[in-house]
């Protein structure tokens, strides 16, 4: 049978031809019809046809020239082609020369830096040597094994490697005017010391060459660009003390705006987009809101108020739950101030007419510290408050919240559940939230999942799934709740139950196999009960799931440091409804005041809880409706302390005083 024809393409005259056919000769084109030749720069010589190569047949039209050569010149080496210029030069004799190589500069060894930083010997370099020889590793961090250097040693040798620039702060002599781009507080916080200011390009020499975040946040503090160079660490110190001697405060800085009127405003006047920005912009006002923030995480504020009053200007700080007002800055820098906060939270500076929210980072010392800002406008200007969530300040741990013995043991029992419904219950700032951050992390282990909603997200937290509610955008409680179960949790933190579709979902939550916990806002835990009837939930559905309610409130610790006994008066004691005869051979303590507390006699601050614990008499009662009243004498029959009751308990164990509990608590629930 003959072979099957080739087809060939549409339009194509003659007939198919079978394959394997030897096709007539192509026509060799006409000379007129050469294709041109490839562009060549001007004045380059024409290439010569080498002799192995032959010269090259013309390729018709549609068909490229072969430029493959025959396997017996391509195994030969190809000559110099005469005439053609090499790289060494020109003609035949530059292209015989042999190809200049490129000398790569080498960067020196590690451990001959670190001996010419004098931070090893010789000998002790021989030695790591021969050891990494053995064992393998990097040189420097064999010479930590060894002790012969510190890491701090390695850093500044490895930059110095990298090429970063070493400066000698002991022959260095420092302009007074670049001293002053950057104050005390400043400079001491991050380590550094300002050598040379030109053109909004700030140079510092610090110690760490690997602290590069400390450089992005004096960036975004002094609002100049910032090149760094090393300096020896001990130097760093001597030139803080050198140039800083007399620490910069904020009296001194508020005492130097006294003195001008540059920014004052008139609130009623329309003010240009410009003249704003230069006003957040002014060194002034940088150098004041920079020592405010240093010396509030210094003092372990929890936040930061800057509060426009018709003829005043008014700071405070909130520390311990105490609100303590600093020296007022002059009236007329408060849009100054406002402005420059909303710049490094990234607001818009020229809207004042709404709330805003922002949001700060900061590493102060090295620690990183979250600065949350809400600007809000009011009669005579904009209102900032700046919380400061300082993650050092905070332990995560459920031991140390201030639980008693015997209340651990409860709480253990309820984070350890399969499933139900934990509320923690208080007033704004009563320490909800970091006792459940303490319960999460309890139970934080790579074979139980966790998510959490919360408004806002406070403290990152590894392992956990933290989703942060945005009702601007329809993300409510509820919605968040409803797809959260789709992601297969063990445990859910709801941050608030506000309403009965809150509710609702999380009830389904628990009775699907969830672990829930959430808050409420109510004075004690007996009214949480009554709370979530008020929001519509059925009294058979809170039975089922609500497994404990926690109250809980926060109280001064006295300072440890000034602490001294004291015999309180029958009036002290009458607050607290009690006689002498009931405290007859306990000791009362409190503060004397020292340096380490702010002559406050407090220092830091410790929980107080009331743990009613749901079992099936409170659930009976529940169930028939009963009041209030009678669901929490109940729980006080079976063992619940009340919040009176454990702060008393704190007061006969030194933790805290009199006046604490009074102002935490009250008597009759």
């Amino acid at each position: 049978m003959p072979p099957a024809a080739v087809a060939r393409p549409p339009g194509t005259p003659g007939k198919a031809e079978p394959p394997g056919a030897a096709r007539p000769p192509r026509p060799m084109p006409p000379q007129s019809a050469k294709p041109a030749p490839t562009a060549r720069p001007a004045g380059s010589p024409r290439p010569a046809p080498s002799p192995a190569e032959g010269r090259p047949r013309p390729a018709g039209p549609g068909q490229a020239a072969s430029a493959k050569p025959d396997s017996a010149a391509a195994a030969k080496p190809r000559p110099p082609v005469a005439g053609v210029a090499g790289p060494g030069g020109g003609g035949a004799a530059a292209a015989a020369k042999p190809r200049r190589s490129i000398k790569v500069p080498l960067q020196k060894p590690l451990g001959q830096i670190l001996a010419e930083l004098n931070k090893v010997t010789p000998e002790h370099l021989q030695e790591a040597l021969a050891l990494r020889k053995q064992r393998g590793g990097a040189i420097g961090a064999v010479l930590v094994d060894l002790g012969y250097c510190e890491q701090a040693d390695v850093s500044m040798a490895l930059a110095v490697q990298a090429g970063m620039a070493r400066v000698d702060l002991d022959e260095l002599e420092i302009p007074p005017d670049v001293i002053d781009k950057m104050d005390s507080m400043t400079a001491r916080s991050y380590n550094v010391v300002p050598i040379e200011f030109d053109v909004g390009r700030l140079r510092v020499a610090m110690a760490d060459p690997t602290n590069f975040r400390a450089l992005d946040e004096l960036h975004m503090l002094l609002d100049f660009e910032i090149d760094a160079a090393l300096a020896d660490p001990a130097a760093v110190v001597r030139a803080l003390d050198k140039y800083y001697a007399h620490a910069e405060s904020v009296e001194s800085v508020i005492s130097q705006l006294d003195q001008t009127a540059e920014w004052v405003v008139d609130q009623e006047e329309s003010i240009d987009l410009e003249d704003i920005r230069a006003m957040s912009e002014s060194q002034p006002v940088k150098k004041l809101l920079n020592l405010v923030l240093l010396q509030a995480i210094r003092d372990k504020a929890s936040d930061i108020h800057f509060e426009p009053f018709e003829d005043d200007f008014k700071m405070r700080y909130r520390i311990d739950g105490v609100l303590y007002e600093m020296v007022p800055p002059p009236r007329h820098i408060a849009l100054a101030v406002a402005s420059r906060i909303k710049v490094m939270a990234n607001l818009d500076i020229a809207e004042r007419r709404v709330p805003q929210d922002g949001r700060i980072e900061l590493t102060m010392g090295g620690k990183p510290v979250d600065l949350r800002v809400s600007v809000l406008p009011t009669m005579f200007g904009e209102s900032v408050v700046m919380r400061v969530l300082d993650r050092t300040q905070v332990e995560l741990d459920i031991t140390k919240v201030g639980l008693r013995e015997d209340e651990q043991r409860v709480i253990d029992d309820l984070i350890h559940l399969p499933n139900g419904i934990v509320i923690v219950t208080g007033p704004t700032g009563c320490g909800k939230t970091t006792t459940l951050y303490s319960a999460l992390s309890a139970i934080n282990t790579p074979d139980i999942k966790i998510i959490t909603t919360e408004d806002p997200v406070e403290y990152d937290i590894e392992g956990l799934v933290q989703v942060q509610i945005n009702p601007d955008i329809g993300l409510t409680f509820a919605r968040c709740l409803r797809h959260i179960l789709r992601q297969d949790p063990d445990v859910i933190l709801v941050g608030e139950i506000r309403d009965l579709e809150t509710a609702q979902i999380a009830i389904h939550s628990s009775l699907t196999g969830h672990l829930v916990f959430s808050t409420l806002h109510t004075n004690d835990a007996p009214t949480a009960i009554t709370r979530l009837l008020d929001l519509g939930l059925e009294p058979y559905l809170v039975t089922a799931t609500l497994e404990a309610v926690v109250a809980q409130r926060l109280v001064r610790r006295i300072c440890m440091n000034c602490r001294a006994e004291f015999e309180p008066s029958e009036g002290m004691l009458w607050d607290l409804q009690l006689t002498p005869e009931d405290v007859r051979g306990r000791t009362f303590y409190f503060g004397r005041g020292c340096e380490q507390c702010n002559n406050t006699g407090y220092r830091g601050r410790t929980g107080v809880f009331e743990i009613m614990y749901i079992d099936d008499a409170l659930r009976d009662l529940i169930i028939r409706g009963s009041s209030t009243n009678v669901v929490r004498e109940e729980a006080k029959k079976r063992g619940m302390r009340m919040l009176r009751d454990s702060g008393l308990m704190a007061i006969y164990d030194g933790i805290t005083t009199i006046e604490e509990i009074i102002r935490a608590t009250v008597t009759d629930q």
